[in-house]
C-alpha cells in the first residue's frame, strides 16, 4: 500500500531530492569571502536566504510574494497564501526552476508557454557562477544547468531566482490550490550584498 501510494504522488520523490539538494548546497557553506548563495526558503510570510561568506548563522529575509500561478478549478489569487515552501533547495542547488527548459511541459501546470520554461533557463545563467557538470539540459546542447545563485551578479542584472512552486490556500486544511512561478525578492540579494561589504571592507 505504501509504495503504491508512492508510485501514484507525482511528488512523493520531492522530499529526497530536497534533502540531496540541502546536502549539496551545505558543501558549499562557511567559504570565506564567497556571495554564494547556499540556502534559500520560504515559509509564507517571509523568504529568507544565507550566503556562503555571512557564516552560516545569518539570515537576510523580506516578504514573501504571492505566486504569478494558475489556479486549479474554483480557486483564485483571493484565495492564496504568499509564497511557501522548502522546495527552493532544489533551485539553491541548480535543479528546480533552474532547469525548467529540461521540462517545457511543466508549463501546462505552472501556466505560460514552452518557450518561458526555456528564458527561465537562460535568464538564471545570468545570476549564476557555474553550469553543473552533471545535470545537464539536452535542449541548450547539453549545457549544465545554471548553479550556485552569486549576490553580486543577482543585484548587477536586477534578475532574481525565480522558482517552481505550488499555491497553498490562506487557510489551515485546505491544501494546495495551484502552482506558478514565484521570483525572490531584490531586497534579499541587496541587503545582503551591503552586510557583504561592510563585513569585508570593500
Amino acid at each position: 500500500e505504501v509504495i503504491k501510494f508512492l508510485g501514484e504522488n507525482a511528488l512523493s520523490i520531492l522530499n529526497p531530492i530536497m534533502a540531496a539538494c540541502k546536502s549539496m548546497t551545505a558543501a558549499g557553506e562557511n567559504v570565506e569571502g564567497s556571495t554564494i548563495v547556499t540556502v534559500m526558503a520560504r515559509n509564507g510570510t517571509d523568504w529568507g536566504i544565507k550566503v556562503s561568506g555571512m557564516g552560516d548563522k545569518t539570515w537576510f529575509t523580506a516578504q514573501s510574494p504571492f505566486v504569478k500561478s494558475l489556479y486549479f478549478p474554483g480557486f483564485t489569487e483571493a484565495d492564496a497564501c504568499r509564497d511557501i515552501g522548502d522546495s527552493v533547495i532544489t533551485e539553491t542547488a541548480g535543479i528546480g526552476g533552474f532547469a525548467m527548459a529540461n521540462a517545457p511541459a511543466l508549463v501546462t501546470f505552472i501556466g505560460g508557454v514552452p518557450k518561458d520554461a526555456i528564458n527561465t533557463t537562460l535568464d538564471m545563467y545570468e545570476i549564476t557562477s557555474a553550469e553543473h557538470k552533471q545535470f545537464t539540459i539536452p535542449l541548450l546542447d547539453f549545457r549544465g544547468t545554471p548553479t550556485g545563485v552569486d549576490i553580486r551578479k543577482v543585484v548587477e542584472k536586477q534578475i532574481t531566482p525565480r522558482v517552481n512552486t505550488g499555491v497553498a490556500h490562506k487557510d489551515p486544511g485546505v491544501g494546495q490550490v495551484g502552482a506558478g512561478v514565484a521570483s525572490a525578492p531584490m531586497s534579499l540579494f541587496e541587503d545582503a550584498l551591503v552586510a557583504f561589504a561592510e563585513k569585508y571592507n570593500i
